[in-house]
This record gives structure tokens, C-alpha cells and sequence, in this order.
């Protein structure tokens, strides 16, 4: 998900430590919900370069400063002011966030990251690709971004194509995100600790307890996943591969839950929802690293389509909450359209 910025911080919006061999990554913008800034990518992309390799390391520990949770997603008053200056900035952030995704799927160490609260789009990128990913009562775990004009970057297609049935299409065009169960349930979680048991395994991590025994100690059964009893419309109604398609289904199923998610698909940007289906039916065939490619394409795509600044001025800035989408129905964005902005590639590439 998004946020808006305020003043910088006096202290670094990203604190690293290391203790007992365990390298902590604090994200350190509360009142922001910790919202990612190329600042902050860059410095857990060099915290992890440096540990990699480094034999004093054995575990790498995320977590998010302050109580609303561990990462609201990407800076999008940032995105949309570089959008206005006409700078590279943007480019420039997608490229080095989608290297540090890939480079948290692949650490040759325990990855442990605490998905407490709120944990969207940049948030769910630096943490669902980690080996560890633990959630708590608290969590709130979604990829908003066809709400404003973007769609579930940060490798999210990837794991989303990978859930059950058709519950991470349904998450990716609504936007909507769950909770523990849920996300045990779709695979986008492995642990579940209570948020009061967490300064204790943090502390027991800290002390350089093992990583499986300690989270193992203070795990939770994990809660009931509230897509449960949804889970026969919704992959009823996905199943089709046009997105009209699917808000028909929607419209036409007995089920008033079902009725009301077709109207909420409705009310997102039309070429978002239409490049999010395409992405994710794509990228149940694909790797982390291909999935990752095909984000830096669409996000470099999108800025320079009319959609995402709209979607960021209805949102933060004017916020009128009333988005004028261009195009403004499924019918009058083209699959050539979509095609291009998942395989037209541009100047520079995530991975060489």
C-alpha cells in the first residue's frame, strides 16, 4: 500500500544492528507507517549485501518501528511528485526495490521478518519473499495498488498466483487485505505469534536462541482463515481470464458478498485491473526473478500513463477520493495494451 510523507525524520528512517550474530533491520518512519523511500530501500539493500557473506551473521530480523505496523508500502507522494518533475526517480526506486526483493528470496540465511499490522505492497515486498515470515494478530497484509493506478509490484503477483484457487487474483484486483489466517492459509505467511509474544522472541532471537526453536516456543495456533467460507465464489467467479468477465460473474452469483466485490472492482483503475489479471495469470509460470523483470516493465509503463497520478492525487493529495479513470471502462483497454505494458522493455533492466 501507500502513504503520504511528512518531514523528514531527524533519525534514519532505517536502523541497522547487529547482535549476537543477528542483524537487525528496524524501518524507522512510524508516523508514516514506515513507508519505503529510495533512502530506505537502498539501505536494506546494503545492509543485506554486507551480511551475506559475512560469517558473524546468521540471521537477518525485520521489523517496523511504532504500533500501526511493519510497512504501509511504497512513498507514493514521492511517485507522484516525480511524475510531475518528469525525472527518473521513479525508475530508479522500482529498479533497486525489485533487486532487494530478489536478493531477500535468495539470503542463504534465516530471513525473520515480523508482518505485524499494517503490511501492503513495498511492505508485503520485504517480507514475502523472506524464509521466515511470521504474522500476528494484528496483521493486515494486502496489495492495494489497482486503486490508484499501479498493481501488485514488489514480486506480489508472484506470490499471489501461487495462493489457492483463485483467493490471490481475488486479493490482487480488489485490493483488500486480510488477516493471519488468511494469509497462513494463501501462503503468504508461515508463523503466527501473538503481537503481546513478540518483544519475547524478538528478545530470545536477540539472544541467539535458534531461529526455528524460538519461533516455534512462542507460535500460536494459527487463527481461522476469513476466506474460508468465500472461497467457492470467489474461485467460481475468477476463474475467466478477462476481467469483464469476472466483474459479470460477480454480478450475476447469488451470493451478496460476491455482488459487492464485482461492484468494488468496478470503482479501480480499469488498465490497473486489466494489467494485474494479466500479470498474475502470467506469473504462475514464471520465476521470482522473470515475475520481478515484468514489474519493472509495467511500473515504468504506468508512470507514463495518466492513471497513476490520478490515482495518487485522489488518494493523498487532493483527497477527493474520486479518481477519473482514462480509460474509464474494462471495454476501452485493449489487450494490445495490456501486452505492451508487461513486455515492452526499456532502457535498463532489474537483472543484467
Amino acid at each position: 500500500m501507500t502513504t503520504e510523507t511528512s518531514a523528514p525524520p531527524t533519525e534514519s528512517s532505517v536502523i541497522t544492528s547487529i547482535t549476537n550474530g543477528v542483524g537487525r533491520i528496524e524501518l524507522n518512519r512510524p508516523k508514516l507507517i514506515n513507508a519505503l523511500s529510495q533512502e530506505m530501500v537502498g539501505a536494506i539493500d546494503d545492509a543485506l549485501k554486507s551480511w551475506h557473506d559475512d560469517d558473524s551473521i546468521n540471521t537477518v530480523l525485520v521489523t517496523g518501528r511504532g504500533e500501526r505496523g511493519l510497512c504501509a508500502g511504497g512513498d507514493i507522494k514521492a511517485v507522484y511528485n516525480d511524475i510531475v518533475a518528469g525525472t527518473d526517480e521513479n525508475a530508479r526506486f522500482w529498479n533497486r526495490e525489485y533487486k532487494m526483493n530478489h536478493a531477500i528470496s535468495e539470503f542463504p540465511k534465516p530471513y525473520v521478518v515480523i508482518m505485524n499490522g499494517i503490511t501492503m505492497g513495498g511492505g508485503v515486498g520485504i517480507s514475502g519473499h523472506g524464509s521466515h515470515r511470521i504474522v500476528t494478530d494484528s496483521t493486515k497484509i494486502g496489495m492495494p495498488e489497482t486503486g490508484i493506478g499501479l498493481f501488485p509490484d514488489v514480486g506480489g503477483t508472484h506470490l499471489l498466483a501461487n495462493a489457492p484457487g483463485e483467493l490471490g487474483t481475488h486479493l490482487a484486483l480488489t485490493g483488500q487485505p486480510v488477516g493471519a489466517g488468511a494469509a497462513l492459509a494463501m501462503g503468504l505467511a508461515d508463523y503466527y505469534v501473538l503481537d503481546a509474544d513478540v518483544p519475547g522472541l524478538i528478545a530470545e532471537l536477540e539472544a541467539g536462541g535458534d531461529v526455528e526453536e524460538t519461533i516455534a516456543r512462542h507460535a500460536s495456533e494459527a487463527p481461522e482463515n476469513e476466506l474460508a467460507e468465500a472461497a467457492g465464489w470467489i474461485n467460481e467467479c475468477y476463474a475467466a481470464d478477462r476481467a469483464e468477465d469476472i466483474v459479470a460473474a460477480l454480478a450475476a452469483h447469488e451470493n451478496p458478498d460476491a455482488n459487492a466485490t464485482g461492484k468494488l472492482i468496478e470503482t479501480k483503475a480499469p488498465t490497473s485491473v486489466k494489467v494485474t489479471l494479466a500479470a498474475v495469470r502470467k506469473a504462475a509460470n514464471m520465476t521470482l526473478a522473470d515475475v520481478l523483470e515484468q514489474d519493472y516493465r509495467a511500473a515504468v509503463a504506468l508512470t507514463r500513463l495518466p492513471d497513476l497520478k490520478e490515482g495518487i492525487r485522489a488518494q493523498v493529495i487532493d483527497k477527493d477520493r474520486n479518481p477519473h479513470w482514462s480509460p474509464a471502462s474494462f471495454a476501452e483497454v485493449s489487450d494490445e495494451t495490456v501486452n505492451d505494458i508487461l513486455t515492452t522493455d526499456h532502457e535498463e533492466k532489474v537483472f543484467a
